[in-house]
């Protein structure tokens, strides 16, 4: 980083920190036991009083296990509101090399439609490929607090909730709380199944 950050970036970019953070569940002292800093100044850092090295940013990014360039949004737009809350389609973040199963595993990839992971939920969108994601009888479902609404785009998406299997198309939504044991999987061999989610609380440990 260099010498020369402003106070508005440094506190973008300590809000970015701790976003990830708490997203990943992990208190101060939790992070500050995986870097060469202290508590006191990563909490300096994450409300943007204090500047970040290059080396101690890898060193941040590495405990969290995130690119260091999530932490610089591509955020476009004439006003000041614009650029901090709106998404363009080209500038969305990707989520799924930020989750602890991969891509393969889970069947799906997600890209944060939200502006932040801040706040008490948030928007992702989810890509199935043709014929991927866990068969819904043979795998234990997931399940964790909180709860999930979402709206299938296109495709055809089927769903395990327990014991029930469910088939969901284009225009179909549902909201449950995501303690019910759930998978789901792209029913079609041929074409994509895109899905829009809102989801609490903001967590991104699958």
């Amino acid at each position: 980083m260099s010498n020369k950050q402003s106070l508005p970036d440094l506190k973008r970019l300590g809000a970015e920190i701790r976003e990830v953070r708490k997203a990943r569940g992990l208190t101060l002292q939790n992070l500050s036991a995986s870097v060469s800093c202290s508590v006191a100044y990563l909490s300096r850092i994450e409300r943007g009083t204090a500047r970040v090295s290059s080396e101690l940013l890898a060193e941040i990014s590495t405990a969290l296990a995130v690119d260091s360039g999530w932490f610089f949004p591509l955020q476009e737009g004439l006003g000041h509101l614009e650029r901090q809350h709106v998404v363009r389609v080209g500038n969305r973040r990707s989520l799924s090399g930020m989750y602890t199963r991969s891509k393969e595993e889970l069947g799906f990839e997600d890209q944060l439609l939200s502006s932040t992971l801040s706040g008490q939920c948030y928007m992702i969108l989810s890509r199935f490929p043709p014929g991927s994601g866990a068969p819904p009888e043979p795998l234990e479902g997931y399940s964790f607090e909180g709860e999930q609404h979402a709206l299938v785009l296109s495709g055809t998406v089927e769903v395990r909730l327990e014991e029930e299997v469910i088939s969901l198309a284009a225009g179909d939504s549902f909201s449950w709380p995501s303690l019910i044991a759930h998978r789901f999987r792209n029913a079609s061999d041929v074409d994509d199944a895109i899905m829009v989610w809102a989801m609490s609380p903001v967590r991104i440990t699958w």
